[in-house]
C-alpha cells in the first residue's frame, strides 16, 4: 500500500469540495474503499466524489439500507455501504459483487469498505477519513488519507498532482501534509 497524500479539511463543504476533486481522477474500473468511524464524514466525501464523476450530488444519500445505489454521469457510479452486512464477503458474493469491483465501466465506491476483505480487487484506492479536535471543541475538521493500491507510478503522480495544494483545489483551507 502506498501513501499518495494526506490532507485535512475544515467543514463538510471542503470535504465534499476535496471528494469532487479526487472523482475528477477516477477512471472506470476504479475501487475506492472509504473508511472511517460513523460521523466521519464517508458520506460527505461520496457526495464530492459523485460531482467530480459528473453525478449530481444532491441524489447522494447513504445506501446503508439498501447496501448499493447507482448514479449516472459522466461515468457509473456505484455506492455501497457495507456496515449492516453480517457476513460482508459473504452477502457480496451472493448479490454477483463483480458486477460493482470489477466493471470497467463504472466506478464503486463502498463506505466501510475494508470490510470487503479479500474482495476488494488488487488495485484499488483507499481513502480513510479521521475527525480531527485537535484539542477544541470543533470537530468540523476531517484527515483524509489517501492510499493505494496496485496502482502505476503515473497513476500516483497523477493524483499527487490534484490533491496536493490548497491553492489548487476547492478546498480553500484544505492542507496537504
Amino acid at each position: 500500500m502506498t501513501l499518495v497524500t494526506r490532507v485535512t479539511t475544515s467543514g463538510p463543504e471542503e470535504t465534499a469540495a476535496l471528494g469532487a476533486l479526487f472523482g475528477k481522477c477516477l477512471e472506470p474500473g476504479d475501487v475506492v474503499a472509504l473508511i472511517g468511524d460513523l460521523g466521519a464524514g464517508k458520506t460527505v466525501f461520496a457526495r464530492g466524489v459523485a460531482r467530480g464523476l459528473g453525478c449530481d450530488p444532491r441524489d447522494v444519500q447513504s445506501p446503508t439500507f439498501t447496501l448499493v445505489r447507482e448514479y449516472q454521469g459522466r461515468v457509473r457510479l456505484y455506492h455501497l455501504d457495507l456496515y449492516r452486512l453480517d457476513d460482508p464477503e459473504e452477502e457480496l458474493l451472493a448479490i454477483g459483487y463483480e458486477e460493482f469491483f470489477d466493471s470497467p465501466t463504472s466506478v464503486a465506491l463502498v463506505e466501510w469498505g475494508e470490510r470487503a476483505g479479500t474482495l476488494l480487487p488488487s488495485a484499488h484506492f483507499e481513502v480513510c477519513i479521521e475527525k480531527e479536535t485537535l484539542g477544541s471543541c470543533d470537530d468540523s475538521k476531517r484527515l483524509l488519507i489517501f492510499k493505494a493500491v496496485g496502482q502505476t507510478e503515473e497513476r500516483l503522480t497523477e493524483l499527487r498532482a490534484a490533491l496536493k495544494s490548497p491553492e489548487e483545489t476547492p478546498a480553500k483551507g484544505g492542507r496537504a501534509r
